[in-house]
């Protein structure tokens, strides 16, 4: 079986050998056991659900939680020529027809959806149904992507993702498997319970990845060191992370000003200017980016030499995911986080609102709560006199 993932491997993606875990995460996937598996940003995840389907010739369906991230993985999954696809709001009904046909005749291998769709009856009962159509089509194995966000000790808590547990219930006989960049032991238990993982195999890689080089400075005159960090990179990808859309506007404006090419993005923009900056940077046609957190999941360029945090995430596993967008391919990067005082009150005040607007004001208690605790460990980080290669890899 292993010379077989090889080959497949080999012919597909063109690498000559496996990542650490990689084959441990495979074997557990081919074996037909739960699986929790933990790699750092870069790490090569999405491979340890993509290779097992192609060797078992059935299907895979993934959860994964945003459209942009869904449609660049089958983008370069279709360019290798994997047969993959996407079901989510923004696909056509004719479109959607033709994926759906594909999977009825056993010719997808991986099939990606949002976690709403992957829960709705009728998404559930074509599921059931395509037991019934022959070699391939139906599903072997479900992956969940983003596997964090399951848990409200996780950096992106969504309820959402709670309710994943049920496809056991449904697909009794198909194994689980959780994938994320990052996981505390805390969150690992949480996922486990959460998902009610049947004996699984627990994989977690190293995070201490030597090629980043990580500065925290107190943030002083906030555009001028921003200015002075990509100077440093002028001419490679970077990523500036700020609190709000107003920072990310006020920011870019302020890079523009000094001669800096750079692009704000946002949730507050539309669609369309939001696709373009991120197919730009992806293509190399942009290099220096401005965004709110959502900005990078899915995004594989190699290139970026530096993630500049404008100021303090709200947790470490935030941190962690983002500075491991740096340096992806391997070569020296660096991660520069200008912090002050004033960022942790600024984030408590936004998870309080955030919980006075909530629907379910007792679970938006509880969930305040471990938010704090996140904040106080981050505030901790940035502050305090440490080793950051070893804060951030334990």
């Amino acid at each position: 079986m292993r010379e077989r993932v090889r080959e497949v491997v080999k012919s597909v993606w063109g690498f000559d050998a496996l990542r650490p875990l990689q084959q441990e995460a495979i074997d557990a996937s081919l074996a037909g056991r739960d699986s929790l598996v933990v790699m750092p940003t870069g790490g090569g995840k999405s491979l340890c659900y993509q290779v097992p389907p192609l060797v078992s010739g059935r299907l895979c369906v993934v959860i994964s939680p945003l459209i942009a991230l869904m449609n660049d993985q089958v983008a370069g999954l279709e360019m290798a020529g994997y047969p993959a696809a996407a079901l989510h709001g923004h696909v056509g009904e004719a479109e959607s027809g033709a994926i759906r046909r594909r999977a009825e005749a056993g010719e997808l291998r991986l099939l990606l959806a949002a976690p709403e769709r992957a829960l709705s009856a009728g998404f559930i009962s074509w599921l059931k149904r395509l037991e019934t159509r022959g070699a391939g089509a139906g599903v072997e194995s479900f992956a969940i992507d983003e596997a964090h966000c399951i848990s409200q000790w996780g950096h992106d808590f969504r309820p959402e993702y709670r309710r994943l547990a049920e496809l056991r219930r449904h697909f009794p006989g198909a194994p689980l498997h959780a994938y994320t960049a990052t996981a505390t032991e805390r969150v690992r238990e949480d996922i486990v319970e959460q998902l009610g993982l049947r004996n699984p195999a627990v994989l977690v890689g190293r995070f201490d990845r030597s090629n980043l080089t990580y500065r925290v400075a107190p943030r002083v005159r906030l555009e001028d060191q921003a200015v002075e960090a990509l100077r440093r990179h002028e001419g490679r990808g970077a990523i500036v992370y700020c609190i709000s859309r107003r920072d990310t506007e006020s920011m870019a404006s302020s890079l523009q000003r000094a001669g800096i090419d750079a692009r704000a993005y946002h949730a507050g923009m539309d669609a369309r200017s939001r696709l373009r900056a991120q197919e730009d940077f992806k293509n190399e046609r942009l290099n220096v980016v401005v965004a709110t957190v959502a900005f990078g999941m899915g995004i594989d360029r190699g290139d970026v030499r530096l993630v500049l945090h404008a100021a303090m995430p709200k947790t470490i596993e935030h941190y962690q995911q983002e500075t491991g967008r740096a340096g992806r391919d391997g070569l020296a990067s660096e991660c520069v986080l200008l912090y002050s005082a004033s960022d942790a009150v600024r984030w408590r005040q936004l998870m309080e609102r955030g919980a006075a607007e909530a629907e379910d004001p007792e679970a938006a208690a509880d969930a305040l709560g471990a938010q704090w605790e996140l904040l106080a460990g981050m505030q901790s980080f940035a502050s305090g006199a440490c080793c950051r290669h070893t804060a951030i890899s334990e």
